[in-house]
């Protein structure tokens, strides 16, 4: 007879093989194909969970259910993987470590940064999806992207302009701007290589780039898409929201090119 022990043992490898095949997206999206949001949601002590949402509008899912808090999603370029940051303990929310997820297969791996390196602040995707680029500690380190693997490092000076441009919010193509906050930080601007900030939009923050020619805010809890040449702002309808949706992530769909 198998010892409790055992039976136990044996119960927690098939829940973690379980978990490991968990896909909450599949039946709903084709990943790398149809757009999609990726935000963060929920107040708890530990933090929020990450979401996915159709840019159509519709139902928020849920896609991750740890433990400890998850934050700053970064959508790759191809849109079949997420990066983002994950705190540290159920009781502290702040940014631990880096993380990535294969939104097809489920799979996660930690993507290590130098021992010396302070938290982690950021992650973005550059070379085409082909690396990250992480803030940590104010320095910007650099590592391949799975299934590469690579120990992260730090960036030299010469190429340090160029790595800040991945974790920006580029608008156009070529870019020819960054969304950043205003002087007050309850206003959007753009600001392009020489010049002021300009204001773009009243009581909105969190950009993120919608493709070639839009750019996506937050209204309070709505999603906001505004066109960068003429044309009039819509709103997102999206429902079974988590508390405080933040920090969007946009895969502006296939058919657009990855910058």
């Amino acid at each position: 007879m198998r010892s409790r022990r055992g039976r136990l043992a044996g119960g927690l490898l098939l829940l973690a093989a379980c978990e490991s095949t968990f896909l909450p997206l599949r039946g709903k999206f084709e990943v790398g194909r149809d757009p999609m949001v990726v935000f963060v949601g929920g107040d708890s002590p530990a933090g929020g969970d990450l979401y996915a949402l159709s840019t159509a509008g519709g139902r928020a899912i849920p896609i991750t259910f740890s433990t400890v808090g998850e934050m700053r999603p970064a959508l790759s370029p191809d849109g079949g993987v997420l990066a983002f940051l994950r705190a540290g303990s159920l009781t502290d929310s702040s940014p631990a470590s880096v993380w990535v997820l294969n939104l097809i297969n489920g799979a996660e791996r930690q993507v290590e940064l130098p021992a010396d390196a302070g938290p982690p602040e950021q992650v973005g995707w550059a070379d085409g999806g082909r690396s990250l680029v992480m803030r940590a500690g104010g320095q910007l380190y650099r590592a391949d992207a799975p299934p590469a693997e690579s120990a992260a490092r730090r960036v030299p000076g010469a190429e340090r302009a160029a790595a800040e441009s991945a974790l920006a919010v580029l608008l156009g193509r070529p870019a020819f701007a960054r969304a950043v906050p205003c002087a007050n930080a309850e206003d959007l601007c753009v600001v392009g290589d020489t010049g002021s900030p300009a204001l773009f939009a009243r009581g909105a923050r969190e950009p993120a780039r919608w493709g070639d020619d839009s750019v996506a805010y937050l209204e309070g809890d709505r999603l906001v898409v505004r066109p960068l040449a003429a044309g009039r702002a819509r709103q997102v309808e999206w429902s079974a929201l988590p508390a405080r949706p933040r920090q969007p992530s946009v895969f502006a769909g296939a058919t657009v090119e990855p910058r």
